[in-house]
């Protein structure tokens, strides 16, 4: 059976999200964010910076959340989460795929990290400001791609979970989405969807 290591609040959500979407059987390690056992060595031998998620397939053991998606879709009957190659929607699919670690999630974590990680009296309102006014411009291009479509692939996919669980991070942390109407209704249509319902509540 899979085995998922996993953490509420972190990326470990998007794994879970796509395992409740395909209907597979998986068994949960779960701990806090935070927690004091994931810095053990016996943790590390699992991840070796302590982090979730972790996907664990009898003898294989495969990080970082977009990876295991891709290994879910290849390995485990996932194809209806992903365009066939020769589908006009599939380049989409693989921008938008990307997008949620490449344009989204570093200003995401730079703001965790001057509002939430750092002492008080190291935190810079400044770069915390400026990481949040980035983050509303990377979410103008998803709201643009969803001026046609109810999600970004044509129907839903894998590229949902990545750029969409980046952007209700976003919506979480406050970003201003007031011209963003697409991207809210996406949200919203996201956010009702049973398997994150699910996934979110583990």
């Amino acid at each position: 059976m899979l085995k998922l290591y996993f953490a509420p609040g972190s990326r470990a959500v998007r794994v879970a999200w796509m395992l409740e979407e395909m209907g597979a059987a998986y068994e949960l390690e779960s701990y806090k964010l935070g927690d004091p056992a994931m810095r053990g060595a016996d943790y590390r031998a699992i991840h070796p910076m302590g982090r979730v998620p972790v996907l664990e397939d009898g003898s294989v053991r495969i990080m970082e959340s977009g990876a295991i998606l891709e290994y879910l879709i290849a390995r485990h009957g996932g194809e209806a989460f992903k365009p066939a190659a020769d589908s006009p929607f599939f380049p989409d699919y693989l921008t938008w795929l990307h997008y949620a670690e490449g344009m989204l999630m570093p200003p995401v974590n730079s703001y965790m990290v001057e509002t939430v990680f750092l002492p008080p009296d190291r935190q810079s309102v400044v770069h915390a400001k400026r990481a949040k006014k980035l983050l509303g411009q990377m979410l103008v291009a998803v709201d643009q791609a969803l001026a046609d479509r109810s999600f970004l692939a044509g129907t839903f996919s894998a590229a949902d979970i990545m750029t969409g669980s980046a952007a209700m991070t976003a919506q979480t942390i406050g970003v201003d989405m007031s011209e963003m109407p697409h991207l809210r209704d996406y949200i919203d249509r996201l956010a009702q969807r049973p398997a994150y319902v699910k996934a979110s509540s583990l």
